[in-house]
């Protein structure tokens, strides 16, 4: 829109790069071209503005494909006006002298041609295509169409507009129709996901499995070793214990040989000893029992009185010593009894 001030009955208009300003002064172009700046009386102007940048017009309509099916269809058009002067004359571009805006719509007025023109075209080429082609390669069908149906319009040229791109974004069926084409589709995704998370559990099973087979394998090849290793220790032990009993076996031979000979000197020497101890025995018998048969010889012719003498006098040498005899009243009475009793016998015998 177009700046637009007061001065005393004047007005002043300063217009945009982008915009192309025609001023018409009873009936003359008194001004035309972009980003014009000048005077001018609202009593005796007439203005236009049209705009010559670049403009993007989004649209939405429905069409229906050759299976009946409803689609929306979301499209933007870039188009400009490359001929203001035409479009002001075949559109209503004047702006107020006072405020600067549009009297009218033509903005709506252009966009209203393009989209019934675009919608057309799609509809022309939806109308032969199935929902299912359409969802797959609609968009590339139907922008080449589009583009193609504006660049071929008569009426676009002739009212100075050039289509300078066309874009589809999206073509959706209905949310009932597109849930159920998503089914097929979410299921297949679902089950390649199950197949993955099968495959990667099948996977990890077999790592397990794999694992467990080598922990077994080396339980059983640690189990034979240690099997080897009893064996080597029972053969060791058995061959410690044949060298420690033929060590036995020839120390117990040593000993006994030893003993033997130990015992053959000692019975030598103890034979030698018992013979010389029989034989001083011997001796000493024969010599005590020669005194003796010489005692009883010198004895036989010696009177009984002189024996019991001897007898006393070897009794009274074989005694203890006796420091002191003690004779109680009883043993007096009793040896005077003998000696009265001997006395008085004495003369009978």
């Amino acid at each position: 829109m177009a700046d637009i001030t007061r001065r005393l009955g004047w007005r002043h208009l300063r217009g945009a790069p982008t915009a192309h300003v025609r001023h018409h002064r009873s009936g003359r172009l008194a001004h035309d071209g972009p980003g014009l700046s000048f005077w001018y009386r609202s009593l005796t102007a007439t203005l236009s503005e049209v705009p010559v940048d670049d403009r993007e017009l989004a649209m939405t309509f429905h069409a229906r494909t050759s299976d009946f099916q409803d689609v929306a269809v979301q499209a933007t058009v870039t188009y400009r006006i490359v001929d203001p002067g035409v479009a002001a004359t075949r559109l209503d571009f004047s702006i107020d002298p006072d405020t600067g805006s549009w009297r009218g719509t033509p903005l709506e007025q252009l966009g209203s041609l393009l989209t019934e023109t675009a919608q057309q075209h799609a509809l022309d080429v939806l109308a032969r295509t199935t929902l299912a082609a359409a969802l797959v390669d609609g968009v590339a069908s139907v922008r080449e169409r589009i583009a193609g149906g504006l660049a071929a319009e008569p009426r676009l040229p002739a009212t100075g507009i050039e289509v300078v791109a066309v874009r589809v974004v999206a073509l959706r069926p209905e949310p009932e129709v597109e849930r159920a084409l998503r089914t097929p589709a979410r299921e297949q995704i679902q089950q390649e996901a199950d197949k993955a998370t099968y495959e990667r559990r099948a996977v990890a099973v077999e790592r397990e499995r794999a694992i467990a087979e080598n922990e077994l394998a080396s339980q059983i090849e640690l189990a034979r070793r240690e099997e080897q290793l009893v064996d080597q220790r029972g053969t060791n032990a058995r061959r410690e214990a044949e060298e420690h009993a033929a060590a036995d076996a020839v120390r117990a031979g040593a000993e006994a040989a030893r003993t033997v000979r130990l015992a053959e000197a000692e019975g030598s020497q103890v034979v030698q000893l018992a013979k010389a101890e029989a034989t001083a025995a011997r001796e000493v018998g024969e010599a005590r029992a020669a005194a003796q048969a010489a005692w009883l010889r010198v004895h036989e012719e010696v009177d009984v009185a002189t024996l019991h003498a001897l007898t006393g006098t070897r009794l009274a040498e074989n005694l203890p010593r006796i420091d002191s005899v003690t004779v109680s009243p009883d043993v007096l009475t009793g040896l005077l009894a003998r000696l009265g009793n001997g006395a008085a016998g004495g003369p009978e015998q």
